[in-house]
């Protein structure tokens, strides 16, 4: 199995000014090859759940002084938004061991630390996967993005006595219902969509600091529902130890052509009102310094 060369990338300030580290854990698009020959599915498939050019839409964090850490590999291939050993046993040619993690809402959904599917149910394999394959992809790969993640936020820490952590990611645009079976209404998904563990992992303050600056870019965000923050939220956000973390899922209808996986016009529009919001961000978070 090819091995990654530097399965993370963390794009550095000059200097560090500012209590703020983002993640970006989805928008890796470097496949190696012995994978897509695995796959039953062609490339374009695999990259359906990939959080595209995520990174380069928080680009300016570094600009306006915060790391942006980001993963090379793709998600298809290993998750690094889930438990380090979520694993769908029937996905392997023998019993896995007793650490390893074998129900959870998200392998019932096929998206694991190994993912079964990508995008709408599509399932990547044809045949079933070796154990040992699987404990070196997460070696290679979950492994380093969560030491490397675990150290910004130490470091972070210790240099300004608390820091937010800002989780990057995109969704896919979709109708979603809500209500009972008879009376069912269908809606569309928010623009932005934050998420905070229903208020556990973050303080107040740095919730409603960032909703309030999006909305001011003109963006509709919800809160929550249907994302209210995966592994990486929950894991890391402590406020009781000056760690607060935030979900943020962007609606990928504003910036790319879901089918053909290239940037529209929006693209640059969007860019631009992040680094709007970061920039704001950057310049007055003294509101949270009660959080």
């Amino acid at each position: 199995m090819e091995a990654f060369a530097s399965p993370v990338k963390i794009d550095w300030p000059a200097e560090w000014r500012i209590p703020f580290v983002f993640s970006s854990p989805h928008s890796g698009r470097n496949y190696p090859k012995d994978f897509i020959d695995s796959a039953r599915l062609d490339c374009t498939k695999l990259r359906q759940s990939e959080d595209f050019l995520v990174d380069e839409l928080f680009s300016c964090a570094p600009v306006f002084g915060a790391p942006l850490l980001s993963a090379d590999f793709p998600r298809a291939y290993c998750d690094a938004n889930r438990e380090a050993f979520e694993l769908d046993p029937l996905m392997y040619k023998t019993p896995l061991p007793d650490y390893v993690m074998t129900t959870s809402p998200r392998l019932a959904s096929g998206i694991g630390t190994i993912p079964k599917v990508v995008g709408a149910g599509q399932e990547i394999y044809g045949g079933k996967l070796d154990f040992e394959d699987a404990r070196q992809r997460i070696n290679d790969c979950y492994f380093p993005y969560h030491h490397a993640l675990r150290q910004l936020l130490e470091a972070g820490r210790k240099k300004f006595g608390y820091i937010y952590l800002l989780d990057c990611h995109s969704m896919p645009t979709a109708n979603a219902t809500r209500g009972s079976s008879l009376f069912r209404t269908t809606y569309q998904r928010p623009d932005i969509i934050l998420g905070n563990r229903y208020g556990t992992s973050c303080g107040p303050q740095l919730f409603e600091e960032v909703f309030t600056r999006l909305e001011a870019q003109g963006y509709h965000v919800g809160q929550n529902s249907p994302y209210a923050g995966g592994y990486i939220t929950a894991h890391y956000g402590n406020p009781e130890k000056n760690i607060h973390a935030l979900q943020i899922e962007i609606n990928r209808a504003l910036y790319m052509d879901q089918k053909k996986l290239e940037p529209t016009n929006g693209f640059e529009k969007l860019k631009k009102a992040i680094a709007g919001f970061v920039h704001d961000m950057s310049t007055d978070y003294s509101s949270l310094l009660t959080a």
